[in-house]
């Protein structure tokens, strides 16, 4: 009687037995489909895209994160996360996601078993269905254990038009919480100082607290999650997009103090640190009371503050009012603080 492998072999991904019993026993079981059968493509019922979109939207992204677990979240919970956040912060109701693997030679399956159980327990808190996807197995050192591709399909309501070229004088900036979370948990968990920050992700899926925004009628300009590069770098594309000046108050930006603590100690700077729960919106000033008390009522908005405004000013320009008064442009950066954060 042979015993279970406990990490992936180059076998798993030869299109045999090992990667069949892997597919089923432990992917397609993991995510409650063991009962799939397998097919080369997903089938897509228009009649359950509803009859109030016009527009489909279509994103990828892959996952490439240095640790692959880390407090807050996983590569995981990060891949349906981002997805789920590229389609929502577009308008799009996400709908159906793919889901691909490419394993190291020597990953241990029980740690990708839970990867699996996160996946799944994001997509079900963002309701979305994984229908497709692929595995590959690549050899030992030709890979850094494991990277995750997911592109996703939404929806877009006919009612919703947002892009970040129409931002306009007078428009303010928000966002929903507490900016620089992802960034300075994954620097944590990669360097191992064992510090008492108490540091955390705020991965978590944005389309309800998005559709929420979306459902009370405001004048929504754009919006953007705040990814790489952090809250700085969107609001630069926001200016350059719209050709507009945007000017922040830092006493208004959401930091934790342990993050911020983090930060100071590492020479980093929190408004370029990545998030994976943040979404920034551009709205009509008329409009910020209605959309702050909205985002203020969501679990991921509770923290949410008017940042900024759109002003008259040079072109393409983010400006930062400090807290001693002074101003500081802030520009894109000309390279990463931190690579391998998502």
């Amino acid at each position: 009687m042979s015993t279970p492998q406990s990490t992936i072999t180059l076998a798993h991904g030869s299109g045999g037995k090992a990667m069949h019993n892997l597919i089923q026993n432990t992917i397609l079981a993991g995510l409650g489909r063991s009962r799939c059968a397998l097919q080369d493509h997903a089938e897509i019922d228009f009649a359950q895209l509803g009859d109030a979109s016009d527009r489909l939207a279509f994103t990828t992204d892959s996952f490439v994160v240095d640790p692959v677990f880390f407090q807050g979240g996983d590569i995981g919970s990060l891949s349906v996360a981002g997805t789920v956040n590229d389609l929502a912060v577009g308008g799009a109701r996400p709908y159906q996601l793919s889901l691909s693997f490419i394993i190291e030679e020597g990953f241990a399956i029980a740690d990708l078993e839970r990867i699996i159980a996160s996946i799944r327990a994001t997509a079900d808190q963002a309701d979305v269905e994984i229908v497709t996807g692929d595995t590959k197995v690549v050899p030992r050192g030709s890979a850094d254990g494991i990277f995750i591709n997911t592109s996703g399909i939404g929806v877009i309501p006919a009612r919703v038009q947002l892009h970040t070229s129409t931002l306009r004088d007078g428009d303010r900036i928000l966002v929903n919480g507490f900016i620089g979370d992802h960034g300075a948990a994954i620097a944590d968990a990669r360097e191992s100082m064992g510090l008492s920050y108490d540091l955390a992700s705020d991965c978590a899926p944005l389309n309800d607290l998005i559709d929420s925004v979306l459902s009370v009628g405001a004048e929504i300009r754009c919006m953007r999650d705040a990814t790489r590069g952090g809250l700085a770098t969107v609001l630069n594309e926001f200016a350059a997009d719209s050709q507009t000046s945007i000017a922040l108050t830092e006493d208004a930006i959401p930091i934790r103090q342990q993050v911020r603590g983090f930060c100071e100690l590492l020479g980093l700077d929190p408004l370029y640190l990545a998030n994976e729960g943040k979404v920034v919106i551009g709205v009509a000033a008329g409009d910020v009371g209605r959309v702050l008390e909205t985002l203020k009522a969501h679990p991921l908005g509770e923290h949410a503050s008017c940042i900024g405004e759109v002003i008259s000013g040079p072109k393409s320009r983010v400006t930062l009012n400090t807290s001693f008064g002074g101003d500081r442009i802030l520009d894109v950066l000309t390279g990463e603080q931190l690579p391998r954060i998502c």
